[in-house]
């Protein structure tokens, strides 16, 4: 049996490293999908790829009517919506402290935390209402980060912004724990995703180097895989992981353990 047959799913940041396993893995797992991420053509390709009914909408997360259109959008099209994966996010200038640009701060503060408040914002109220009428349960997942569960050095703006995603996660999952919602974040350390590619190119050193100095501190010693991430996203958004809320899921080689 496929774990999200005729489930409708809202994905942002559909068209990056996480975003694009998800959706595939997703549409070959039954889901309905809502795909969202900055660009028109970069979501039609992805849509042409998948084996699913889809619903797109580009647009800015930090524009919170986007978030109010994906929520219609998923109504609208499929009935309500059963899942959110608020996945979109941006990296950080890997800097200290005092040299992070004040916009590229506020930059990141409006992507990576405001951006998942307005998309719950939106989710939980549809969601709420949903289960009111009918009993149907949901799950909202929270692509945070391990910067969210401690301090990363040089990436100041970026853990801050994290550490927000994982108190929003927190505080809605026992708001909203007797009104059918579950609301988990998932916290990778460092991925081998475009995002974590470019983030290496922004330092002096060589990328190998860079990588060899992201992943000193990981007890493995490597990046995660793109798949290892996405496996914990699917878990944490499995309606038969029914009761687990309100976790902050370190995908980290190790490095919370230590």
């Amino acid at each position: 049996m496929r774990r999200f047959d005729g489930l409708t799913v809202l994905l942002t940041g559909a068209t990056g490293g996480f975003g694009k396993r998800l959706a595939d893995k997703l549409a070959a797992e039954g889901a309905r999908l809502v795909l969202s991420d900055l660009e028109d053509a970069p979501l039609e390709a992805l849509a042409a790829s998948l084996d699913a009914e889809t619903a797109l909408l580009a647009g800015d997360i930090t524009d919170e009517s986007l978030s109010e259109r994906l929520v219609a959008l998923a109504r609208e099209r499929f009935g309500g919506l059963d899942i959110a994966i608020n996945n979109a996010g941006i990296a950080q200038t890997f800097v200290k402290f005092h040299l992070i640009p004040s916009d590229e701060a506020r930059r990141v503060v409006d992507v990576d935390l405001m951006g998942v408040f307005y998309a719950m914002k939106h989710q939980l109220l549809a969601m709420e209402r949903r289960h009111r009428a009918s009993g149907r349960k949901s799950a909202i997942v929270n692509v945070a980060s391990v910067a969210g569960l401690a301090g990363a050095p040089r990436l100041a703006a970026y853990t801050a912004a994290k550490h927000g995603v994982i108190g929003l996660t927190r505080a809605a999952a026992a708001e909203y724990a007797t009104k059918g919602i579950r609301v988990n974040a998932v916290c990778p350390s460092f991925s081998r995703t475009d995002m974590v590619t470019e983030t290496l190119k922004m330092t002096p050193a060589r990328t190998d180097k860079a990588e060899a100095g992201l992943t000193r501190g990981v007890p493995m010693r490597r990046l995660a895989e793109v798949d290892e991430v996405v496996k914990v996203i699917l878990f944490a958004a499995d309606p038969g992981n029914s009761f687990m809320t309100g976790q902050a899921l370190a995908v980290d080689g190790g490095i919370t353990a230590t």
